[in-house]
């Protein structure tokens, strides 16, 4: 592929700088947007951002600078967000702002400084899905409602089939699920894929929306109560606190390898078939929370076991994990990196490493809203 002028917003960040310095090996001059929230970024730039990448220290809230931002561009990967399902239900208009209105200001930008790019790539997510796929061994298949309140408390925690009852069965969620946001985060992330796809189909510019499931890997921000439960998790245990887990920790969820995710954006850059169509990025591999946590402490060498909270949060899924089969097929998409190894090289970079446990204080602030229980 010839080489490109690329923006990555919120490429200072844990996929997007990861997506940097794939893009930097493959000879692309690259231009990082990224705001360097303090919840992320507590010391600034980090020590591992390349100093012979152009950075642009800006707001997606601020349509100037996006302006300059988006000029003499190829190629746009959009991954600036703010991220977490629990924060964003008593933080809604600082969500619905960086995402759904910081991505209509991103095409607004790329609209009025007539920027034609070649491509235009997206960070979806697997919570726009809500609840995964069920299957009912009487009713068959099936993408029933969020579990009701009357039921969390009963912790029945299940799903239940809506006509007849029974324990539904997870299985693979597949991109026709119909898409059920059950946080003010995921229905954020729902808007920015369908507003990329929408102007992508209406200015025909080639758009592609990638559904990221449970990422983990070097560079999460340890230290932020709201990122990925295997950070949060590993925070815990560096401070040699039990990873909390809700429910009874049997919730099952597809984790996928940063690597991996890199990988997938690659191929929406350099192929085409993809193009106008939303996919799942997975691992398409399930596992439950409770053994992420063990995992975890057994990798990190400690006996520390999890304790399992028997409570539950406002916006919670039981399970869902990725049918990855469309990426494989439109984009070659093969995922590299299994569990283990992922978890034992995140390890190797945890311990170079310090985090600051914010976890309990993240639980008492959804307590006080009333959003865990």
């Amino acid at each position: 592929m010839s080489k490109k002028r690329i923006l990555v917003t919120g490429g200072a960040g844990f996929v997007g700088s990861h997506l940097v310095d794939a893009l930097l090996k493959r000879g692309h001059q690259v231009r990082v947007f990224d705001n360097l929230t303090p919840q992320v970024h507590g010391d600034g730039l980090p020590a591992y951002f390349p100093r012979d990448v152009e950075f642009v220290q800006g707001d997606v809230r601020q349509q100037e600078r996006l302006r300059d931002a988006v000029r003499n561009i190829d190629v746009v990967f959009h991954l600036a967000a703010a991220v977490g399902v629990g924060q964003s239900m008593y933080e809604i208009s600082h969500y619905m702002g960086a995402n759904t209105q910081g991505t209509a200001n991103l095409l607004q930008a790329l609209l009025d400084t007539r920027c034609r790019v070649e491509k235009l790539i997206v960070a979806s997510s697997m919570s726009i899905y809500g609840e995964g796929q069920y299957a009912c061994p009487a009713c068959g298949k099936m993408a029933p409602q969020p579990r009701p309140l009357s039921q969390l408390k009963r912790k029945t925690w299940e799903v239940l089939c809506p006509q007849c009852g029974s324990e539904l069965q997870p299985v693979p969620t597949d991109e026709s699920k119909p898409l059920q946001a059950t946080s003010i985060y995921a229905l954020s992330k729902k808007d920015q894929e369908e507003m990329v796809l929408l102007f992508g189909r209406t200015y025909q510019v080639p758009a592609v929306a990638l559904r990221y499931f449970n990422i983990y890997g070097s560079r999460q921000a340890l230290s932020n109560p709201y990122t990925g439960v295997a950070a949060i998790f590993a925070s815990r245990l560096m401070n040699g606190h039990s990873p909390l887990v809700f429910e009874d920790g049997m919730q099952k969820r597809d984790f996928v390898s940063v690597h991996d995710v890199v990988a997938a954006n690659l191929l929406a850059m350099e192929r085409p078939q993809a193009d106008g169509m939303a996919l799942n990025i997975g691992s398409g591999q399930p596992i439950t929370i409770r053994d992420v946590a063990a995992e975890l402490a057994r990798a990190l060498g400690t006996e520390t076991p999890p304790q399992i909270t028997g409570k539950y949060r406002a916006g919670d899924i039981r399970h869902c994990f990725a049918n990855i089969a469309a990426a494989e097929k439109m984009l070659g998409y093969c995922p590299q990196v299994k569990f283990g190894e992922g978890i034992q090289e995140l390890v190797q970079w945890l311990g170079s490493q310090k985090a600051v446990d914010r976890s309990a204080e993240a639980v008492e602030r959804l307590t006080l809203y009333g959003l865990a229980a």
